[in-house]
């Protein structure tokens, strides 16, 4: 059956006409009992075309389209992952300091089998938990129980595994008054300093520091229709040219797309996505998911503090050489 719940993307449309004619003659199907007409060929047919044409829409995403789908609203997020990768989980909560900032959500749990110490961004899955969660957008008190939790994982030796899904920091009075240039500062310095294995995908949105903050990792893989970026397009269009409407042409120059960011070596590994989006197999999307970070672990088991801090600060120090280098 076709889900006639499902959120199409502007440029789905031809794949959402599709998948509503393929509706309405199952719904003739299953009303009309024996006296239905055999539509069960033209239904295949339609299937086929279907998934004909999502394919050849999702082979060539253009870095907006990519935007969108990393937006997603189906795509599978932090809740998603830990249901789907780990067992056991223990939410910790609070930086100590202020409060509890329930757009980082972090804790204790084991991942096939492994203990691990697992963080990331929340952004909710409707209108009521994504005010709860703030959008994904944490503020000071989120990054420092994001210290916290590094803190307590290279006690215990403990390899953290990051989710990033943020359009950024959140950029409020409020945060800025308690220090958030300064939280996110000290969240980034604790990733590159911690002695254990870190290891951060990025699973929808990257955005900017907030999403730095929690991806200083040894390893950053990142699926293959998510952005990360140092600016939003649309921020980044109305600075250059003072119209947001110009996010299209932003996104193309700002090369935010994971094609482009592995070239650039800022990313390690691309993590592929079922055919129309992680949101439309969102369980293969998040073994995939899961494949990748346990072959990740792997290659930093046996590592010593000392040789995975240097590999870290080597590893961003990089980026930086590589760019001036071109």
């Amino acid at each position: 059956m076709s889900d006639p719940t499902r959120t199409y993307l502007d440029f789905e449309r031809p794949v959402a006409e599709l998948d509503a004619k393929i509706e309405e003659l199952e719904s003739v199907a299953a009303n009309n009992g024996d006296d239905a007409p055999d539509l069960a060929d033209e239904i295949a047919k339609l299937r086929q075309k279907s998934a004909d044409q999502l394919k050849s829409l999702y082979s060539k995403l253009d870095p907006w389209r990519k935007t969108l789908v990393a937006r997603h609203p189906e795509r599978p997020h932090l809740r998603d992952y830990l249901k789907h990768l780990i067992t056991d989980f223990e939410a910790l909560c609070g930086d100590r300091r202020f409060g509890e900032d329930h757009a980082i959500v972090g804790g204790l749990g084991r991942f096939r089998g492994r203990p691990v110490l697992v963080m990331g961004h929340e952004k909710g899955h409707d209108t009521q938990s994504r005010l709860h969660h703030n959008f994904g957008m944490a503020r000071p008190e989120g990054y420092r129980k994001a210290v916290r939790l590094m803190d307590l994982a290279e006690r215990f030796d403990l390899p953290v595994v990051t989710f990033v899904d943020t359009a950024g920091a959140y950029p409020g009075v409020g945060a800025e008054e308690r220090g958030q240039s300064e939280a996110i500062a000290r969240s980034t310095e604790r990733c590159l300093t911690l002695g254990t294995p870190l290891v951060s995908v990025i699973t929808g949105e990257g955005g900017s520091g907030g999403a730095v903050a929690v991806a200083s990792a040894n390893t950053v893989l990142m699926l293959e229709h998510s952005i990360y970026s140092v600016i939003s397009p649309e921020g980044c269009a109305s600075i250059l040219w003072r119209d947001g409407a110009r996010a299209k042409d932003a996104a193309v120059a700002m090369k935010i797309t994971a094609q482009d960011l592995i070239g650039l070596k800022i990313i390690d590994e691309i993590i592929n996505e079922p055919v129309g989006g992680a949101h439309r197999d969102r369980a293969l999307a998040m073994t995939r998911v899961g494949d990748a970070i346990e072959a990740s672990l792997s290659s930093l088991d046996g590592l010593d503090a000392a040789e995975l801090k240097r590999r870290r600060r080597e590893r961003f120090l990089a980026i930086g050489r590589s760019l001036l280098e071109e």
